[in-house]
């Protein structure tokens, strides 16, 4: 019955497996080829040059900039967004009707396409835009998409947009699986509302924040679309992603091979840091009790 049962689980499985192994494992390792060859996108030869790419990616601005732009955006998206959702989880968990339409609301823009966010964003905030006239008419000017703290923001900010209402789904899912009569007991021994969701809420939603804040850390290694419709990667390299430093080596420089290997070192650095957060987070779960 056992290798019955594991039989049928591997059949179940097997389309997932095999459209990994074909879209997944079999670019990576043509990818991973490419890293050592320069290979232009469009000559029928390759040939190998060895680590070259490597030594020229780590002493590449854009490659630097990638990096660092990683964990900038990393410090405004992350806390931003999980303020939202915890608030926006709050605030629907305690809704005595409709909280799944409330849910469905603030879940849209996650469904939303991120090209058509950004070209509306960029229309708001262009020179002539009702906002920027009101704006200079208070004799503030403000280049939102030219001055790089600020194009950071904003591109931060339509990412915490998009993504508050998914990972508010998901604390909301955790808020509904504390049981009340732990808020019953602390109620008894004279617990405030502050000490109440301090000392009980947070942490009995720690498999939730696990999740979400893994799942926001990781959206910080892969933006793309609001970066390259919005700033380009500019101004002067302050909004230069992994992704964009990829796209414009292997797209636009022709340089197929040395964009391998710069997506190998991203891969790197996701996977170090992505690491490291677990290992953090995992230290939190522990002084709760959960691991």
């Amino acid at each position: 019955m056992d290798q019955k049962n594991n039989r049928l689980g591997w059949l179940f499985t097997s389309p997932y497996l095999i459209y990994s192994l074909i879209f997944f494992f079999g670019p990576l390792l043509w990818s991973f080829y490419l890293s050592f060859t320069d290979w232009d996108l469009i000559s029928p030869e390759y040939n190998f040059i060895g680590f070259s790419n490597f030594t020229d990616a780590l002493k590449s601005p854009g490659v630097h900039a990638a990096f660092w732009v990683t964990y900038k955006f990393m410090m405004i998206f992350v806390p931003l967004v999980t303020i939202l959702a915890l608030c926006v989880a709050v605030v629907v968990h305690s809704l005595p009707r409709f909280k799944s339409v409330f849910l469905i609301g603030f879940f849209l823009p996650y469904l939303s396409s991120g090209v058509v966010s950004s070209l509306i964003v960029k229309g708001f905030l262009s020179y002539s835009s009702p906002i920027n006239t009101f704006l200079r008419k208070l004799g503030i000017n403000i280049d939102w998409l030219g001055t790089p703290m600020a194009a950071l923001f904003v591109v931060g900010m339509i990412l915490a947009w998009k993504f508050t209402g998914y990972y508010a789904l998901i604390l909301t899912s955790g808020l509904n699986s504390i049981d009340n009569e732990i808020y019953e007991a602390g109620a008894i021994d004279g617990v405030t509302d502050r000490q109440r969701f301090w000392r009980i809420t947070l942490p009995l939603l720690y498999p939730a924040f696990y999740t979400t804040l893994i799942l926001s850390f990781g959206v910080t290694f892969g933006i793309f679309t609001e970066v390259y419709q919005l700033t380009g990667g500019g101004p002067n390299f302050a909004t230069n992603t992994w992704q964009m430093e990829i796209f414009n080596q292997a797209f636009k420089n022709l340089k197929a091979g040395y964009a391998s290997a710069v997506a190998l070192l991203a891969s790197i650095a996701t996977f170090i840091s992505i690491f490291i957060i677990r290992k953090l987070l995992e230290l939190w779960g522990k002084r709760n009790g959960w691991v």
